[in-house]
């Protein structure tokens, strides 16, 4: 298994869309790249983001971003649906310099790729979130998310 992590928006509606994905085996709240230690502010520099753990022979760092491209508005800077502010930024991080080449790859060869702005950058710190953060619209699915119904459950298995 592998990791990578993607901020997109609000981390739980992030969160929800990707546990259901082919390949991954794992999802966890958190915020990635902060400037503290912990995540008391939400001026201390933290991306609200997911940990995700994935099996490469499934799923490949081009496809998750496929993904990941159908949830976030990749021109957005700081904001997602109605959420705005640094926290609330895209990226994606890794401890792995092949995931971010990849990443970088992705958007380097996408049309739009001088309007992107998606960070791609090594991970240097992560702070998991607190239980109340974790699958919160599994256990709350009335809950605000800035990813639209029928593109958050696409993937979802009904027997879930």
């Amino acid at each position: 298994m592998e990791e990578i992590y993607f901020a997109g928006g609000c981390l739980w509606g992030v969160q929800e869309f990707m546990r259901h994905l082919p390949g991954v085996t794992l999802t966890e709240a958190g915020r990635a790249n902060g400037t503290t230690k912990t995540t008391q502010s939400e001026y201390d520099g933290y991306a609200e983001c997911v940990r995700i753990q994935f099996d490469p022979a499934q799923v490949s760092i081009a496809q998750l971003m496929d993904y990941l491209f159908e949830i976030i508005d990749p021109y957005s800077i700081n904001k997602q649906g109605i959420d705005v502010g640094p926290k609330y930024r895209t990226g994606v991080y890794s401890h792995n310099p092949q995931h971010l080449k990849h990443a970088a790859e992705y958007i380097a060869k996408r049309p739009d790729a001088d309007r992107i702005a998606v960070e791609v950058l090594a991970l240097t710190n992560y702070v998991k979130s607190d239980d109340e953060h974790q699958d919160r619209l599994t256990r709350f699915p009335s809950d605000y998310c800035h990813i639209p119904l029928d593109v958050l459950h696409k993937y979802r298995n009904p027997k879930q």
